[in-house]
């Protein structure tokens, strides 16, 4: 029996030793250079670009293994996982491609050779696929596929199935590459009466291979262009090949998921898995092996768990994940992360990238899990609450408000509450608990919102901002304004009225995209607006502010003035992209932006790392950022369609963001998206930017900060603000250096010094004070009263530190013998007190901690502790006479004076 990493090696030996193929490794499971993509789920997306006509590669036929996730948007198999045999969150496809090389007659051919001959597959259970056609789609049925397999392969032709549309039919996107699907299916049944099962979601008749010929270009009006080139792309489970090749029947039963299952036991103690799919311990094994390989492919390749998007994806995983551990294999802490060694053992011979940061996966899935342990008791004692008030009141739905109080408060996601119920019988108000959450959601954007709309009366003319690109002076008419969500389309404004201005057009920019509307004045021939604030409301945009002087009409004509800062805006944009790309540059690829705020005064940039930088961090992303500066390379905005614009190498985007069709592309440094490369930095942007970048001047970073978990804060400055900030940093040094005299670069070894003889001299006052309460506590001792046998040694000592003053205690009680002792003493209006009895007194009932916060009530303040040690506090210093008196009486009573 061939092993999985035997199998894998022979599938790509096949295709690259005897077919002329390259082997191209896997890219990330997170795609970097696609952030509209949550996870890379199908071996073709490295190659989009390709099958686009966007990029080419040095070969013609590739094959590989990708790694894959599917666990969020359109391909999400994260609810399914655990409940069957086969379903996977994380999982590898097998795939060998033709970019315009050979077709049908090969691909069909050698998938057969491969399976049949190499792999020995009973041809007997083998049954294929073929697209029907579909007459409204002008789409004709693929007899060539049909020809070739009938002629290049000796299959039982009753085992050719002719597959509609939905299932033999692939299509990139609503426009773009696409063609028929050839599927090689497997008949598991005892009999091998499978066939009818064929594309029905049998588990005993089951899709293997997916050999997609894509050959058309689908067109906006929905017809079809045959390609000029044409191409391959096949994707076949590695996890589901391999369980068909080791003889089981379940991807969970083989090498591949076998020895996780074994370190899972060997961590929590559970009782072995036993396979069974109505068992929940097995579902919890299931569960826990296929999401830690999930967290450990993504978290290896840079992605970082979150409240939003593909961080969003992974914290669900994650906490899915803990629950079934806590809940069902009775684990107590975290044990995830000690998972993760397991996994890079078994895949690093395929994936040796997996070793290279194996301890920072390692840290995160630990934090990660401490974090919502911390929660995660009190979730599961309110679900249980909550199902057991559902039941009482018969019914058989948790209620909304109880899954978004487990959601908001505790963080345990609706998915997992949705399984708890079902594990109880009882399902779960989605409907009620999704309008809280939106709910929340609205109330938390009307937070940050300062000009207020909820349900706007009355028609929102929209307005043509093209104009913000071009200069700082446009001309306009008024077409009317907004006041308490009310649209006025006549009559006029007064001086002094608060509105939000509505123009035909405008050359102000509409706060977006992290960049701050702009300011500035809007000028009729009556009257002067000034613009506070500049909004986007759909699709029209509201100078927020009020008439400064005069009257304002509409249907006048306006001529309408940007205020000057906005070009320090465009420094700070500009700037901004430089620092993203010099983050990745210099921290890796994992650096994801997290969110920005960019005005005239600084930029202000969030991204994805889980560490401070550190100085010379700083110091070479300034670098690099100043040396495109002083390159003043060119800065380029270009439009284009936004599945063409996700293929340009490199090109960034906010991760969630929505951009429109036809999507604005900025590059620096490329004039056109053929010319970029690594060098260059490339973002989806609308905001107003630099020509060049030399016009930005000087860039200089002047904090870091952290925001969250995972995510940091950097703020910069350019152009005279950084002058600014450097001649400060510069009078500073120059004062140092006075004061010092000393050159600059010696002022940090003049600081050790200084340091080193401040900690000289803390030694020697704490000898001294040392040898000053020694003093005062032979004082106390040879002044102690005796009480039956006993000594009662009560007196202020000077102030010092704690440790210090327990010390003397200590050495009273050792030469006394039998004593209670109690001390206090004034310190910066404040008094201290402790009080200590030996072993023998304790034994006959007297309490220090009793003590002690009995005599600190007579100076303000409070305290215990044990019976032989405790201490208090005080605020009334000018008492402390007085209850070291009252101490000296009870100490007394409770010795039998």
């Amino acid at each position: 029996m061939p092993t999985a990493n035997e199998i894998r090696q022979q599938f790509i030996d096949f295709f690259v030793q005897k077919h002329g193929h390259t082997f191209v490794p896997s890219s990330p499971v997170v795609p970097h250079d696609d952030p509209t993509l949550l996870f890379t789920n199908a071996g073709m997306n490295q190659f989009k670009d390709i099958f686009l006509g966007t990029g080419t590669r040095p070969y013609k036929r590739a094959a590989n293994t990708q790694k894959c996730i599917r666990a969020g948007g359109k391909h999400n198999d994260l609810d399914d996982v655990g409940k069957d045999t086969y379903h996977h969150t994380f999982f590898e496809m097998l795939g060998n491609w033709s970019f315009g090389d050979y077709f049908k007659k090969e691909a069909i051919a050698w998938a057969w050779e491969l399976l049949t001959e190499v792999w020995g597959l009973d041809k007997s259970r083998l049954h294929a696929t073929v697209f029907e056609g579909s007459e409204n789609e002008g789409v004709p049925r693929d007899d060539e596929a049909l020809e070739y397999w009938k002629t290049v392969t000796d299959i039982d032709h009753s085992h050719i199935h002719w597959g509609n549309k939905k299932d033999n039919f692939w299509e990139m996107g609503d426009t773009g590459p696409c063609g028929p699907c050839s599927e090689i299916h497997i008949d598991r049944t005892a009999d091998k009466t499978g066939g009818p099962l064929v594309n029905k979601g049998s588990a005993d008749v089951i899709e293997i291979w997916n050999l997609v010929f894509i050959q058309f270009n689908r067109n906006a009006d929905r017809t079809l262009t045959p390609l000029p080139a044409k191409h391959v792309d096949t994707g076949m489970g590695f996890e589901r090949v391999t369980a068909i090749l080791q003889g089981k029947s379940s991807n969970y039963d083989t090498d591949v998921f076998m020895p996780i299952f074994d370190a899972i036991q060997k961590i929590t103690g559970a009782p072995e898995y036993t396979g069974k799919l109505d068992d929940l311990k097995d579902t919890a094994y299931r569960v826990i092996a296929d999401h830690v390989r999930a967290l450990t492919f993504a978290l290896t390749d840079g992605a970082q768990p979150s409240n939003e998007g593909r961080g969003y994806v992974l914290r669900r995983i994650l906490r899915r994940t803990e629950r079934y551990g806590r809940q069902v294999l009775g684990t107590t802490k975290p044990f995830l992360c000690d998972l993760a060694p397991t996994i890079v053992r078994v895949m690093s011979g395929a994936f040796p990238e997996l070793e290279k940061n194996l301890a920072r996966v390692i840290d995160c899935i630990r934090e990660e899990e401490e974090s919502f342990i911390r929660t995660l008791d009190r979730g599961i004692k309110l679900f249980k609450e909550a199902a057991g008030r559902a039941e009482k009141e018969g019914r058989k739905l948790v209620s909304g408000e109880d899954a978004f109080q487990l959601h908001d408060t505790y963080g345990v996601y609706i998915d997992i509450t949705e399984q708890m119920a079902g594990e109880a019988g009882l399902s779960v108000d989605r409907a009620r608990f999704e309008t809280l959450l939106e709910e929340a959601k609205e109330k938390a954007r009307g937070a940050r919102k300062r000009f207020e709309v909820t349900t706007v009366h009355g028609d929102l003319p929209s307005t043509d901002d093209s104009l913000k690109y071009k200069g700082l002076g446009a001309k306009a008419k008024i077409v009317g304004w907004m006041k308490d969500n009310l649209v006025g389309t006549s009559g006029k404004l007064a001086s002094g009225d608060q509105v939000a201005l509505l123009l035909d057009k405008t050359n102000f920019y509409a706060e977006q995209g992290g960049q701050v509307g702009d300011k500035g004045w809007i000028r009729s021939k009556t009257g002067t607006f000034e613009v506070d604030d500049t909004q986007r409301l759909g699709d029209a945009i509201l100078h927020v502010g009020k008439v400064y002087e005069g009257t304002i009409k509409v249907g006048q004509p306006a001529t309408l003035e940007v205020s000057g800062i906005r070009a320090d805006t465009m420094r700070n944009h500009t700037a901004t992209h430089l620092l993203n790309w010099a983050l990745r540059k210099v921290l890796g690829e994992h650096v994801e932006q997290k969110g920005s705020l960019v005005d005239a005064q600084k930029t202000r940039f969030d991204f994805a790392h889980d560490i401070p930088l550190t100085s010379e961090q700083i110091g070479e992303i300034e670098r690099l950022v100043n040396e495109k500066i002083y390159a003043d390379l060119p800065v380029t905005p270009i439009e284009m369609p936004l599945v063409e614009a996700k293929q340009i190498a490199g090109v960034r985007a906010v991760f969630g963001e929505k951009y429109p069709d036809p999507v604005r592309v900025l590059l620096i440094g490329a004039k056109k998206p053929a010319d970029v490369t690594i060098d260059n930095s490339v973002e989806f942007c609308g905001g107003t930017h630099l020509t060049h970048t030399g016009e930005a001047g000087f860039f200089k970073i002047v904090s870091q900060e952290l925001v969250s978990k995972g995510v940091r804060r950097v703020t910069a400055v350019t152009g005279k603000e950084a002058v600014t900030t450097v001649q400060k940093i510069a009078s500073v040094v120059d004062d140092l250096t006075t004061r010092f005299r000393c050159r600059p670069e010696e002022i940090a070894a003049r600081i050790d010094s200084l340091q080193e003889e401040i900690k000289k001299l803390q030694i020697q006052v704490k000898k001294g004070a040392a040898t000053d309460m020694g003093s005062a506590a032979d004082k106390l001792l040879a002044s102690a009263k005796q009480v039956n046998g006993a000594q009662v040694i009560v007196g202020e000592m000077p102030a010092g530190p704690d440790e210090q003053i327990r010390n003397q205690i200590d050495r009273i009680k050792q030469k006394a013998g039998s004593a209670v002792v109690v001390v206090g003493w004034k310190d910066d209006g404040k008094v201290g007190l402790i009080a200590a009895v030996t072993d023998d007194l304790v034994q006959k009932g007297v309490h220090a901690g009793k003590l002690v916060g009995q005599i600190a009530k007579v100076v303000g303040g409070g305290g215990g502790g044990r019976p032989n040690m405790a201490q208090a506090g005080g605020k009334e210093p000018g008492k402390l006479g007085e209850a070291l008196e009252l101490a000296q009486k009870i100490a007394g009573e409770q010795l039998g004076e």
